[in-house]
């Protein structure tokens, strides 16, 4: 049997050891070994004694051979923002278990610096392409096409590549349903009693706030234009509008739409600053979801978007080469408040 103690291990090494054939040994180490229809079992075996020997692939032997880099590159608007996170934790698993290499980079919602970000990715060489929240998503389609990569938009659609976001529409509808069935067991709701904060001038914002006017004249009867606050995705200027509000009202509305956990960010800064009397029997709604929001001292409902359906779409059609500008819809999910009993022990839970 061939000595590798003192040696990097390789494809051919492995395929000894294995008794398996180097291109099974390669189909299993790249990720593409269910394809080919490899035995689970033979698969197990070559990955532990990849893992055992220090096997480490060359990804740019493999690139010469393949004209494939290996790379997947992911673009974020931020990453300080539970929701990017969580997508870009599905997308590295992903990329991983395709054998691949994932590559993360964020470009602060700034259209200039997404297409230079995304110039520099295609430097190297990258095989494919996220593009999620992007400003501008047809201004890096244009620089992605240009250069022959293949790409999808995620969270934001374009008009020009495939798109995969969030039902946004209706994620804001049974949002606003379930703000105002809550707030109607404490007695009857005027449509100056629902507010929503926060949003800008995206598809996503639009899209929630026809799903929260719709609900609310269906069920209120009316939706004045002042009920709508847009304050860009900003904590401070979120913080601002509320206390602009309570200034002007001696109170805050008593339920309230904010359109995402950056928004909820602003709202806890302007509660601590004031009395716990302030926001004693509020209702909360929030189109994003944080595990925190069941330790808030009142009602929070969240919407819990599915990044990695979208990350699993995403790579769907970027396999079956489906470059058609098409947006798919993926549904979320409603989370209601946990009870005051179980709500903490059951949201550390969540917590990782």
């Amino acid at each position: 049997m061939t000595d590798i103690s003192k040696k990097k291990a390789t494809i051919y090494d492995l395929s000894i050891l294995s008794g398996a054939s180097p291109s099974t040994v390669s189909a299993v180490l790249n990720g593409s070994w269910r394809k080919r229809r490899i035995k689970e079992a033979t698969a197990q075996l070559i990955q532990n004694l990849a893992n055992e020997h220090g096997y480490t692939a060359n990804l740019q032997a493999r690139g010469l051979r393949s004209s494939r880099s290996g790379l997947v590159g992911l673009l974020l608007p931020v990453h300080d923002n539970r929701y990017f996170s969580s997508m870009a934790q599905s997308f590295e698993a992903q990329v991983r278990s395709r054998g691949q290499c994932p590559l993360v980079v964020s470009a602060c919602r700034d259209p200039e610096e997404e297409r230079q970000v995304v110039e520099t990715l295609i430097s190297y060489s990258i095989d494919e392409l996220f593009i999620a929240g992007a400003t501008d998503p047809d201004g890096v389609h244009k620089v992605c096409e240009k250069a022959g990569l293949k790409h999808v938009n995620i969270d934001l659609p374009g008009t020009l590549a495939p798109s995969i976001i969030s039902d946004n529409c209706e994620g804001a509808r049974m949002l606003t349903q379930a703000i105002i069935e809550r707030a109607q067991e404490d007695g009857p709701l005027s449509p100056d009693d629902l507010y929503l904060f926060g949003g800008r001038n995206d598809h996503a914002s639009h899209e929630r706030i026809r799903g929260f006017r719709d609900v609310k004249r269906a069920l209120l009867g009316a939706d004045p234009d002042v009920c709508i606050q847009p304050t860009g995705y900003s904590p401070a200027m979120t913080a601002r509008a509320f206390e602009t509000f309570y200034e002007g009202h001696g109170k805050l509305p008593r339920a309230f739409f904010v359109n995402s956990s950056i928004n909820l960010e602003g709202l806890m800064r302007f509660l601590a600053l004031h009395p716990h009397e302030t926001f004693a029997d509020i209702i909360v709604g929030c189109y994003d979801y944080d595990p925190f929001g069941s330790f808030l001292p009142f009602p929070v409902f969240m919407i819990r978007q599915d990044s990695e359906a979208m990350i699993t779409k995403g790579f769907a059609i970027l396999d079956a080469d489906r470059g058609a500008p098409i947006t798919h819809l993926v549904r979320p999910t409603l989370v209601p408040p946990r009870t005051a009993l179980t709500g903490p022990l059951d949201a550390l839970k969540d917590i990782e």
